[in-house]
């Protein structure tokens, strides 16, 4: 059975990169950060999820992300790549914060997760 925690450590680093990378358009009140425990999973390390926008007009609210941390697959990367795929899961929230995602192709890819931790990296 899969459990989750929210994680404040890795909402803080979520809201560090955002702000220095400049995704200016991410408001980090509305992404909220989960570790999952009990993952089937094998590959995935992280997942963003999104409030569909049904579900933000029978709330009331707008847009809201969650960003699910798989624990145990997370866990064992290197620090360079968390940063990465915490980088590479705030890529797929877009300008609009609408209850969207940004897809692989063409936004969310290797190189362009790789061109924004350069500039991450850069600014430490």
């Amino acid at each position: 059975m899969i459990s989750y925690e929210r994680d404040p450590e890795i909402q803080g680093k979520i809201e560090f990169i955002a702000s220095r990378l400049g995704f200016h358009w991410i408001d980090t009140s509305r992404v909220v950060c989960v570790r999952s425990h009990g993952s089937k999973s094998r590959r995935t390390l992280a997942r963003c999820h999104a409030l569909s926008k049904i579900m933000q007009e029978a709330l009331g609210v707008k847009g809201h992300y969650a960003i699910e941390i798989i624990s145990k697959n997370f866990d064992r990367l290197s620090r360079e790549d968390q940063l990465k795929t915490l980088i590479h899961e705030l890529m797929h929230i877009p300008k609009t914060m609408g209850g969207g995602f940004r897809h692989h192709r063409p936004y969310v890819n290797r190189r362009s997760v790789d061109r924004m931790y350069q500039q991450l990296v850069s600014k430490l």
